[in-house]
Parts: structure tokens; sequence; C-alpha cells
């Protein structure tokens, strides 16, 4: 019976922990590592400017442009690997993406630190599609008011849908792991608009 007293806030997100079966899974990793163009960004701190903790790449429509931490992602044309796993989020979430931010980690040095995506041209309650391919990487989400916070476990093949009011209440991050061996790769599909004014730089964390 559910605790009618405890108030905890929960993020509003749809989990599919087995979206992709793991034979998909793999040969997915292994066409998208080998058909995207990689790159190496870096990233401003009070240190000055410093490589991403990851590998990245954005792929989409031809004005799906977007902006954070200062690196300006001009979308690459869809690959096929991308574009068939596009569709299939697409029908799991009965909305239309129009890019993707594909983060490469190469080890459990790798990282992404708290932030939320809330630039204006992601809208006001945005869908945003989390696909995971290969080692598992723990995924944490911080309410911002209370501090409460929730945790997943990231595995092979599984689908993490954040929604509604969750860009706006929460932050999420991948933290660094050390002991984790293997490479991670986290599709984020989303539908960007035109409704940008100025930009707006996002931080992410070392």
């Amino acid at each position: 019976m559910p605790d009618l007293f405890d108030d905890t806030p929960t993020p509003d997100v749809a989990w599919f922990p087995d979206w992709l079966s793991p034979s998909t899974a793999v040969s997915m990793m292994a066409r998208i590592i080998e058909e995207v163009a990689w790159r190496q960004d870096t990233m401003g701190t009070p240190a000055g400017r410093v490589p991403l903790p990851r590998l990245t790449a954005w792929q989409g429509e031809r004005d799906a442009v977007y902006v954070y931490s200062g690196i300006r992602n001009v979308p690459d044309a869809w690959t096929p690997a991308v574009g068939e796993l596009k569709a299939a989020a697409e029908a799991a979430c009965g909305t239309r993406f129009n890019s993707v931010l594909l983060n490469r980690y190469r080890s459990g040095a790798d990282s992404m630190g708290w932030h939320a995506d809330r630039e204006p041209e992601l809208g006001d309650e945005p869908v945003i599609a989390s696909l995971s391919l290969g080692v598992t990487r723990t995924f944490d989400m911080r309410h911002n008011r209370t501090g409460a916070t929730q945790s997943f476990l990231l595995k092979s093949g599984s689908l993490l849908v954040m929604r509604g009011r969750t860009q706006a209440e929460w932050r999420h991050r991948v933290p660094k792991e050390p002991r984790v061996q293997g490479e991670r790769i986290n599709l984020t599909f989303r539908y960007v608009t035109s409704r940008r004014t100025s930009p707006l730089l996002k931080s992410l964390d070392l």
C-alpha cells in the first residue's frame, strides 16, 4: 500500500530497462561507434576552457542548432543506425524528435556534471528520450527545492524518458565511476525549436 503521508517528490519519467534486446544493443553500439563523427569539445570553467570529459556528436534536421556550455552544435545528418533508433524512440514515446545528442563515455573516468536541459529551444516541458548502450552507468537525479534524489542504473538497451516538469524541477548527472571499465554510448533524443532570442549557456560540471 502506498504511504499517504510520503510527499517526497518524484521525477516525471518512464523507465524501460529492457527496451532493446541484448543482441540488438550490442549491434547498434558497434554500428554507432563506426558511423558517427565523434569530437572532443571544450567547455568554459573558471580556470579557462578544458576538454569535455567525454566525446560527443550532434545529429538532426538542418535547423536543429543547439547551444550549451558555450558550444554551438550544428547538426550532422542522421546516420543509419541513429535514424533507426530515432524512429523506434518516437514510436515508444508518441512524439517526434528532430535531433539527438550523443555522448560517448570511454571509461568510468568520463562523466557529466549536474545540470538540467532548460534551454528555451527545448520548450517548457520537453520530452527527452535517453537510450543507453554499453556498460552500465549510474544516472542520478536531484530535486531542486528539496534535494531529494533518485538514481537509476542505466544498463545497455535501457530507455529513460524524461518529460513534464522534470527539467524545470530536477537536475541530473552521470558521475565518475573510476572502477567502471568499458564504454557507454548515450543518445538523448529531443525536439529543438527555433525559439531562441539569445544564447543561454549551460555549464556541465567536470
